[in-house]
């Protein structure tokens, strides 16, 4: 078993404050990374709460950890966020775009803003990270996406969701290419069924119908996922860019 080391390294992981990124940003610590928990700020506060716990199991594993807040949809937000990560860790050597909603509704029933406000934070939020990221890390340095199977296999009632993911498997595509020179590489991952807060809606026998169309027979884990990250972050995949992994046990 791989044991990765990124102890020399700076991670920043947005959406990181809960699910998928809270698993990601947690593995990075517990390999020794200096972690960069992200959140947006919310009216009630929940979101820095949920940020807060987070560092707080970051450090217990003897990580160097810092919060940071930004609306990934706005541009000027996101030159703070680098400038912010920088200032606190002195460098980011691994950007993850993990920050992302879901406001699933069939196309004749969408809203104008559920259209937009998907995009804009599951793929606009993705190039603008990636784009300032990219002017200060090193060469050498990694991009890791969080697409869906959504985006290679959409599902009804996921327009918005499908169109956003399947934008950011090209946009990994287009980076990979560009960066290529700095030996910059530039990967997604492509979760499936995986059991977040996103997914406790669903009904029990739905949930259990989807898991007989499993071949590995489970819904998959924030865990899954990370372990899947940290592979594409490691010096071990380094000529590994440009692709897109499925992490869906076997489902598609």
């Amino acid at each position: 078993m791989i044991r990765f080391d990124f102890s020399s390294k700076a991670v920043l992981v947005t959406g990181s404050s809960r699910g998928m990124g809270a698993a990601i940003i947690e593995a990075f610590a517990k390999a020794g990374a200096i972690s960069l928990v992200h959140y947006v700020a919310d009216a009630a506060g929940q979101n820095r709460r949920d940020a807060d716990e987070t560092a707080g199991r970051c450090r217990a594993l003897g990580a160097t950890v810092h919060v940071l807040e930004a609306d990934v949809c706005n541009y000027g937000a996101v030159e703070k966020l680098i400038r912010d990560a920088v200032a606190a860790a002195g460098k980011i050597d691994i950007l993850v775009n993990n920050a992302g909603i879901l406001r699933d509704k069939t196309v004749r029933k969408m809203t104008l803003d559920e259209w937009h406000s998907v995009l804009q934070t599951n793929l606009d939020g993705v190039f603008f990270c990636s784009k300032l990221a990219a002017e200060i890390l090193p060469d050498g340095g990694r991009i890791i996406n969080t697409a869906s199977i959504a985006g290679l296999f959409p599902a009804h009632g996921q327009a918005n969701y499908a169109a956003a993911k399947a934008g950011v498997i090209a946009l990994t595509k287009v980076l990979a290419k560009e960066l290529a020179r700095r030996r910059i590489t530039v990967n997604s991952v492509a979760p499936g069924l995986i059991r977040t807060a996103m997914v406790d809606s669903i009904k029990p026998e739905v949930m259990a119908e989807y898991e007989k169309q499993i071949p590995i027979g489970r819904i998959g884990t924030p865990a899954d996922v990370a372990n899947a990250v940290l592979f594409l972050a490691s010096e071990e995949s380094e000529y590994i860019t440009g692709q897109t992994l499925p992490i869906t046990g076997g489902w598609f």
